[in-house]
């Protein structure tokens, strides 16, 4: 039995994640932004193990995430499943651009903090294949704003900060994944995807089977439980050390020399 931690998974595909992992027996942690949230999702999953509550659009919230999983002890897997679209230009409590704060920075953050699970899996979209990384304007301040482009630029630094710790941290299997165009909230209803299928490839990489081709899986991008092409500039180290070094100076918080951490376990 595994035990596994998703963000985000009060509502859609993070807690239809949850519900297919505790259904093969795993013991699953959900996340829910606030407290009405929670008991939302406990009522929907009452077998999973417990619920974090957390607003990751804010540094202070994401830390306190963070010190409360780890409270939990150690996770086999983590997926960060949180994302938002529209509303992402509002102004957080950090001065950041919402998008910004929840899709990239709160992964980064959790990422640096949480214990190192065996395994991470980022959510992204196949809308990063349209995007640049446009690390110099992060927050947009020299743009007129673009909910699409925006959120397709937060996907492919998704991306680069999975495609990082894949890199740097050796003792993690780190993966990337496209969920497709699924009907959720966040799809809407007119999505064309299959929605289980949008929840298939995070389930088999969060909990493989012993033989399954998704044990060695790392610094991998995948849709619908296969490999796939990503973005050419996701695979730049020196991008992907741009981004990690923009992280840590937004939030305060360092990137952890992996090998380091490892060896202190």
């Amino acid at each position: 039995m595994a035990r596994i931690f998703i963000t985000g998974s009060s509502t859609g595909l993070g807690l239809m994640t949850g519900i297919e992992l505790a259904r093969r027996g795993h013991s699953v942690v959900l996340h829910a932004r606030n407290g009405d949230r929670a008991r939302d999702v406990s009522a929907a999953l009452p077998q999973a193990e417990s619920v974090v509550v957390g607003d990751l659009e804010t540094i202070a919230g994401s830390v306190a995430v963070a010190g409360d999983v780890n409270a939990l002890g150690r996770f086999d897997a983590v997926i960060h499943n949180a994302a938002i679209y529209s509303g992402g230009q509002r102004t957080t409590a950090d001065g950041l651009r919402a998008l910004f704060a929840v899709n990239v920075l709160a992964p980064y953050v959790l990422t640096s903090l949480v214990r190192p699970p065996d395994r991470l899996i980022y959510l992204s979209s196949g809308m990063h294949l349209g995007a640049n990384a446009n690390l110099d304007d992060l927050q947009w301040q020299r743009r007129a704003w673009s909910d699409s482009t925006a959120y397709s630029e937060s996907k492919l630094h998704v991306m680069l900060l999975a495609f990082a710790v894949a890199r740097l941290w050796s003792a993690v299997k780190a993966n990337a994944v496209d969920p497709g165009w699924v009907p959720t909230r966040m799809g809407g209803p007119n999505a064309t995807d299959d929605l289980r299928e949008g929840f298939a490839t995070q389930v088999e990489l969060a909990a493989p089977a012993v033989h399954s081709p998704f044990v060695e899986a790392t610094g991998e991008y995948f849709h619908h439980m296969r490999l796939r092409d990503p973005h050419p500039q996701s695979r730049d180290s020196a991008l992907q050390d741009e981004l990690l070094a923009l992280c840590a100076r937004t939030s305060g918080i360092e990137f952890p020399v992996p090998a380091v951490r490892h060896r202190q376990q």
